[in-house]
């Protein structure tokens, strides 16, 4: 939880809130990754990219 405060903080200081759309999509293409490695799901996933 001390990282995303510090993440939180730098973009507020350094006024960098365009980065937060770009942390954003790459933690979901993470959790999608994570969710759907080794689920049936997963053939269909990387037919998509």
């Amino acid at each position: 939880m001390d990282f995303l405060k510090d993440l939180w903080g730098f973009l507020k200081v350094r006024k960098k809130f365009w980065l937060l759309p770009i942390i954003l999509i790459l933690l979901l293409f993470g959790v999608l990754i994570v969710m759907t490695s080794g689920t049936a799901i997963a053939p269909f996933i990387y037919t998509v990219f």
